[in-house]
């Protein structure tokens, strides 16, 4: 499991007030996504008459968004846009840059920030508090109406309202913990075919040298279906930030 640790540059600590403030291996790939992020939407911002592939791409990908937007929240969702943008790409750029197979040479290995609960949580916990705050600013405390579904009986009140709210409240947690345990669980997969294939060749004889083909195919399966996960995460992950946004403005 040393792929998940998070461990300071160079082997060097440093603190300040009593707290650990390391630049970690952790923070280093977070600076190397969000440089990709801008690095990519940089390509966007050429504004040609005659847009060339990286900026067709990018506004490609803002309609993308902008659909969602529109179709999810409606004409008041464009607001949002710029937020689920940056969302979507992030998580995007950060699965992928994580499962890059650098670790075939010594000493170099990436690190997958989003198999970290505590990245996916920020991530989740931000977007939450986001959704809370339009919520209330535009509806007040009306906004918790929205734990009061429309046509109910209202003898049935007392059983709804609290299952309503316990299910809002559950958002954010299942919208961390599925994105860390599917990015988590891939690489742990990756690892656990790559030993086979190490114990197979080590074995020797047909029997381990047929145990080392069928883990190293299952290894390529697995890596497809990685970079297929990546993106449907992703996409999961901005798009139910979108649907809460959707619950935020419109209420029901």
């Amino acid at each position: 499991m040393e792929q998940f640790l998070v461990e300071p540059l160079f082997g060097h600590r440093f603190e300040l007030f009593g707290y650990d403030v390391s630049f970690t291996n952790s923070a280093l790939f977070m600076v190397i996504v969000g440089s990709l992020l801008a690095l990519f939407v940089s390509g966007g911002l050429k504004r040609e008459l005659v847009p060339g592939r990286w900026q067709v791409a990018v506004e490609g990908m803002i309609s993308f968004i902008d659909d969602m937007m529109r179709v999810n929240i409606g004409p008041e969702g464009r607001r949002f846009a710029p937020y689920i943008f940056s969302l979507f790409f992030f998580i995007l750029f950060a699965n992928l840059v994580g499962v890059l197979p650098l670790a075939i040479l010594p000493h170099l290995h990436t690190f997958a920030v989003t198999s970290h609960i505590t990245v996916t949580a920020v991530l989740a916990f931000f977007s939450f508090g986001i959704v809370l705050a339009v919520g209330f600013w535009r509806h007040g405390l009306r906004f918790f109406s929205l734990f009061v579904p429309h046509g109910a009986p209202a003898w049935l009140m007392p059983v709804i309202i609290p299952v309503e709210f316990v299910s809002f409240m559950v958002r954010p947690f299942s919208l961390g913990l599925r994105l860390f345990v599917a990015m988590t669980a891939g690489h742990i997969l990756l690892e656990v075919f790559g030993s086979f294939v190490v114990q197979g060749f080590n074995a020797g004889g047909p029997l381990g040298w047929l145990v080392s083909i069928l883990s190293f195919v299952m290894i390529v399966g697995v890596s497809a279906l990685e970079l297929l996960v990546c993106a449907i995460q992703a996409y999961v992950f901005a798009l139910l930030t979108s649907l809460y946004l959707h619950d935020a403005v419109h209420l029901h």
